[in-house]
């Protein structure tokens, strides 16, 4: 089995061109020499995008239409020797069809896979703007009566380095080789007729003739090499201070020290606009000046000012592949609105502590409880903040003076009262 594979089994449907796609990109990845850690993966949404899992590689899963945004910005921020590598499928690309002409404009460094099965598959068959006129789907019995776009002839007037179609039959792993070689942006059109719906409602239909009759033509095309995109636009800075990629960043100074050995999970849930996120963050740039390890992520709703706001964090003294939080060993619960939020979550717990504001009901839970007046003590706009401060001193997890030290350090320090919250015991 492949270096660049977890298990050789494709979670893909029998006769789906997308094991081709896979196959072909292992092949062309082996061929050029790259380690599965200089490779990043981004997946968009659809039927390709479960396939995360097989890659030894770095992955990371985007929204629809989003991932070669998503990509361009990890493409920036990475030295020269890295493989960013997008898989899309039509709906996407015509749904972010803008960050593809722009990446391509722009000619950052990726290379962008296009599973082109002419339809949304993940969804139940229903045409995409690459649907060739003719093409019978789910909701078009008498076939799609638009015509489709071209989408290498618009990728590559965009400005892309390299831009070739291929039939999705087979082995073309040299075509995928040519363009993960070449510096700047570069994509493939792979043609493939989707087993599930396309062959479906089309019998009989043959890729090769359809490819033909709507114009589909497989080829490559090239223009002179030109300077890849690291700049911001109109601005003769480099991304980073001393012009390095993200990797090359000098490693945060440590100030503190910390006893944690093992993983530690936090969820801090409150409402929107009290600094839920902000108190998460400042909790993290603590951890990491103790010398650990730190992921944080954030959720709340669209409306962002109004509702109820959540943050996870996992500290850790080895380094954090998975940052998913299950059951975490603490829970703190600031607002109503964050004990809506996690309420399911706490009836559920079976280990780990629950903090909770003394003006709040609290549910059942297996975790044990304390009751504490953040609110009360700290007032609406610090009891976050208040809350994390009472839990690192009394778990030990970190010092409490990690805390203050971080705001006074940046330009927080000016806006939030830290003395105050930490005379407040």
């Amino acid at each position: 089995m492949s270096i660049f594979l977890t298990r050789p089994d494709l979670p893909f449907c029998k006769g789906c061109g997308h094991h081709h796609v896979v196959r072909s990109t292992v092949k062309a990845l082996e061929e050029i020499g790259v380690r599965p850690t200089d490779v990043i993966l981004v997946t968009d949404i659809g039927c390709h995008g479960i396939v995360d899992g097989n890659f030894a590689t770095h992955t990371v899963h985007g929204l629809h239409g989003r991932s070669v945004a998503l990509a361009a910005g990890i493409a920036m921020g990475l030295p020269p020797g890295k493989k960013v590598i997008v898989y899309i499928g039509d709906g996407g690309a015509t749904l972010g069809l803008q960050h593809l002409l722009e990446a391509a404009r722009m000619n950052v460094d990726l290379t962008v896979v296009v599973h082109n099965n002419m339809l949304y598959g993940m969804t139940g068959g229903q045409p995409s703007s690459l649907t060739p006129r003719g093409f019978r789907t789910g909701i078009t019995p008498d076939g799609v009566s638009l015509p489709h776009h071209d989408l290498c002839r618009l990728v590559y007037d965009a400005g892309a380095a390299y831009v070739a179609r291929v039939l999705g039959l087979g082995d073309f792993s040299e075509t995928l080789r040519q363009a993960l070689e070449i510096e700047g942006f570069t994509l493939v059109e792979v043609l493939e007729l989707c087993t599930s719906y396309g062959v479906k409602w089309n019998p009989g239909l043959r890729l090769k003739a359809l490819a033909e009759e709507a114009g589909y033509t497989p080829g490559v095309w090239t223009r002179p090499p030109r300077p890849v995109f690291r700049l911001p636009a109109g601005s003769g800075e480099p991304l980073s201070p001393r012009g390095e990629g993200l990797l090359d960043l000098p490693p945060v100074e440590v100030w503190f020290s910390s006893p944690l050995e093992e993983r530690w999970t936090m969820i801090l849930s409150g409402s929107a606009g009290e600094g839920i996120q902000q108190a998460a963050e400042i909790l993290a740039r603590a951890a990491m000046a103790a010398g650990l390890h730190v992921t944080k992520k954030g959720s709340y709703p669209v409306t962002v000012g109004v509702g109820f706001s959540t943050a996870e964090v996992i500290l850790s003294r080895s380094p954090i592949f998975y940052h998913g939080v299950h059951e975490p060993d603490a829970l703190v619960i600031t607002s109503m609105d964050g004990l809506r939020n996690q309420w399911d979550r706490i009836e559920r717990m079976t280990r780990g502590v629950l903090w909770v504001d003394a003006s709040l009901p609290v549910p059942e839970t297996g975790a044990e409880i304390r009751v504490r007046d953040f609110r009360g003590r700290a007032g609406a706009r610090y009891a976050a903040l208040y809350a994390i401060w009472t839990v690192l001193r009394e778990t030990g997890v970190l010092p409490p003076e990690a805390l203050l030290e971080v705001v006074r350090g940046s330009p927080l320090a000016d806006r939030i009262p830290v003395d105050r919250l930490a005379s407040l015991g």
